[in-house]
């Protein structure tokens, strides 16, 4: 009995000790910003489970818009409304211009030479440069629209050879392989996924596996391969010109050897790698979102087919020149954007000094978390915000270029994802063309009522289940 008796009182100290350690600083008067109790060691890890965004939706439901907590022993602040994410954004930008390292990135030195990941420096601002200059400029994507144009041309006949047979297709794989295809040709003039192969799922797959290192190593290979095959044709053509001709490895080797851009072979290959994981895996959630949606609500795709049709001819592809003249389309892109964000917590920031923001103090060192999911269903600042509703956006200027920061799928202020202008070229002319080219029906008997809806959290935010799908040719 005094065994129990002693036991039980220890419990009770060790549990006081415990509510004291993790909750203690904010109960002394820490100007934190609010947020749950932690335990030692783990912090408030296991409140996350396998879907982060939506965990920490509802806690910002308790704790505010700006929040604290515990990730193991990294202090992390949540930003959850468009405000806070202005003040973080653009009023303190510069406050937190530099990303929170995770480990998983620092594999093949990854972190030391890829744009996402470096710090505010010379280094940093010279690929930032080379982006905007040689590979997102309108001179660059204009240069670039007829491979744009036959990549979406060969999605769509594999599509209609899907309709001849009576066959469902992976909307998001097709979609993977068609922005993978533009991606190589614009990089190398090579193909690297084959629709009606499994090349283009390996790739995806290899792109989803646990170690960081043997994906990185296994992608270098590739662009290793390609770069040797690309210098030894320079080196036997004499092909050391103009670095605005040719494709974006040809632009690349010829800027590195002038010393002054500060490019080299590492440089070049992480430089790829960043291109890859930003305009592939996101490209083909948003589509897969966007036709998953749409067939939800029957009436939104007539809506938007019957724009098409009234504004370019029925059945015919949509082309880049053709987006302006297409609002409703524009609006459903929006839409997909807000409800199913490809990053729903931004890539991450850290505070480089202490900030005060809304009164409370984030913290030199702190993690910085966009919820940019939670941003766009924010019940405060919409009508019905878990609807797929396009018609919020029609004859709004509210867009996704980190000006409207209820809408940031792309992030804001100085670290806006560089590749925005090829999204937007990319995005619209396929979903389109898919709308105006095809009718389509759910596959298995699966009805608009009980398609399945799940998110699954990953280096994007997937459907848990695959949408397919059976095409049928509307002309």
């Amino acid at each position: 009995m005094l065994n129990f008796i002693l036991w039980f009182l220890f419990t009770c100290v060790l549990a006081i000790a415990v509510k004291s350690f993790s909750g203690g600083a904010k109960a002394a008067g820490s100007d934190l910003p609010p947020g749950p109790s932690s335990f030692p060691v783990i912090g408030n890890l296991p409140e996350l489970g396998d879907k982060p965004h939506i965990s920490l939706a509802k806690l910002s439901q308790i704790y505010g818009p700006i929040m604290s907590l515990k990730l193991g022993q990294v202090t992390t602040i949540v930003i959850s409304s468009a405000a806070m994410a202005k003040e973080i954004l653009q009023t303190h930008d510069t406050s937190f211009y530099n990303r929170f390292i995770p480990d998983a990135v620092n594999a093949h030195q990854h972190s030391d030479f890829a744009i996402i990941w470096l710090p505010v420096s010379t280094r940093w601002r010279n690929l930032r440069k080379i982006c905007n200059s040689h590979i997102f400029s309108t001179q660059k994507l204009d240069a670039n629209k007829d491979v744009r144009r036959k990549k979406i041309q060969q999605l769509l006949a594999y599509v209609k050879e899907s309709s001849r047979a009576g066959k469902a297709i992976d909307v998001a794989q097709q979609a993977f392989n068609a922005s993978l295809n533009f991606l190589s040709n614009a990089m190398f003039s090579v193909d690297l996924a084959d629709p009606s192969s499994d090349t283009g799922r390996e790739f995806k797959e290899t792109g989803r596996r646990r170690h960081m290192a043997t994906h990185f190593g296994k992608m270098f290979e590739i662009f290793d391969c390609l770069i040797d095959q690309r210098l030894k044709l320079r080196e036997e053509h004499g092909r050391f010109g103009d670095a605005e001709s040719g494709d974006i490895l040809d632009t690349l080797l010829s800027m590195s050897q002038d010393s002054s851009n500060q490019i080299d072979r590492n440089t070049i290959k992480h430089l790829f790698l960043d291109l890859f994981a930003a305009g592939t895996d996101t490209t083909s959630s948003t589509l897969e979102w966007a036709m998953a949606e749409l067939l939800r609500k029957p009436e939104t795709l007539s809506k938007a087919r019957s724009e098409i049709e009234d504004t370019i001819g029925k059945g015919k592809p949509v082309e880049e020149s053709d987006i302006n003249r297409l609002p409703y389309l524009q609006a459903v892109v929006k839409e997909t954007l807000r409800l199913h964000p490809a990053a729903p917590l931004l890539i991450p920031r850290k505070a480089s000094e202490d900030v005060k923001i809304s009164g409370f103090t984030v913290p030199e060192g702190a993690q910085i978390l966009v919820n940019a999911w939670a941003i766009g269903r924010d019940a405060s600042t919409r009508d019905n915000p878990y609807s797929f509703m396009p018609e919020r956006f029609l004859g709004s200027d509210i867009d996704f270029k980190g000006r409207h920061f209820e809408l940031i799928p792309f992030g804001g202020g100085r670290r806006i994802c560089p590749g925005l202008p090829l999204a937007i070229r990319m995005l619209h002319p396929i979903l389109g063309s898919l709308i105006n080219s095809f009718d389509w029906k759910l596959e298995d008997g699966v009805t608009p009522e009980n398609m399945d809806m799940e998110e699954k959290f990953g280096i994007t935010l997937q459907k848990a289940k695959p949408l397919r799908i059976v095409p049928t040719v509307v002309f």
